[in-house]
């Protein structure tokens, strides 16, 4: 073999041990942040509901805000005219042809923008488990939803306090609410709450990935 045969061969080599000393240094970085990540979940992970609390209001923030654009721009879900969005999730329950396949569809869009809002705030302050904290912020809506449906019911309905807001169909508790369509209209804005919570949670915990693939290796 020529000398510079040989000098080729070993300039190859060479080449080879330095791609894979990358690629060992590259599963190093890899393994550290997984193992980073792993043991920071295990120690801040699970659910927050503290977290869910402001994912809920900015969840209510969020749909007071739709609503006063839907209303602005005469969304046909009976908005134009200062109804909120509870109202007009309601008002669906009880006379489905009021509002029409075009209202039930802005109405179900609402929601879900509001509680993806809601739950992406949540996830990206908890940092872990997206879906938990989306699965919190959901279960803030209920919990209020209930007691207030409970206050309402004891004490008269000077303290439906949801009715002041937008972001959660209130639940049926008169019997002009309490039909099959209202209670299948709010169980449906209940679905569908949920799940843009969900969603929400997962994209707002995704920045937190990011983050870790930058500052501990990719």
């Amino acid at each position: 073999m020529l000398p510079r045969d040989d000098a080729r061969v070993a300039e190859d080599r060479r080449v080879v041990d330095d791609d894979r000393r990358v690629d060992a240094v590259a599963d190093d970085r890899s393994t550290l942040r997984e193992d980073v990540v792993a043991r920071e979940r295990e120690e801040f992970g699970g659910m927050k509901f503290g977290s869910a609390f402001f994912g809920w209001l900015a969840a209510m923030g969020t749909a007071v805000l739709l609503t006063a654009l839907a209303a602005a721009v005469g969304a046909g879900v009976s908005l134009g005219t200062g109804t909120s969005m509870g109202e007009a999730t309601d008002a669906a329950g009880e006379n489905p042809a009021a509002v029409g396949i075009l209202g039930a569809i802005v109405l179900g869009v609402l929601l879900l923008v509001s509680y993806f809002a809601g739950g992406y705030v949540a996830g990206r302050m908890a940092r872990f488990n997206g879906a938990k904290q989306g699965f919190a912020v959901w279960l803030w809506a209920i919990v209020v939803a209930v007691v207030v449906a409970v206050v309402t019911a004891i004490a008269g309905s000077q303290w439906d306090i949801l009715a002041m807001f937008n972001g959660f169909p209130r639940i049926p508790v008169t019997p002009e609410t309490a039909t099959t369509t209202g209670i299948l209209t709010a169980v449906g804005a209940a679905i569908v709450t949920l799940v843009g919570a969900v969603l929400g949670g997962l994209a707002g915990m995704r920045y937190h990935r990011r983050v870790d693939r930058v500052g501990l290796g990719a």
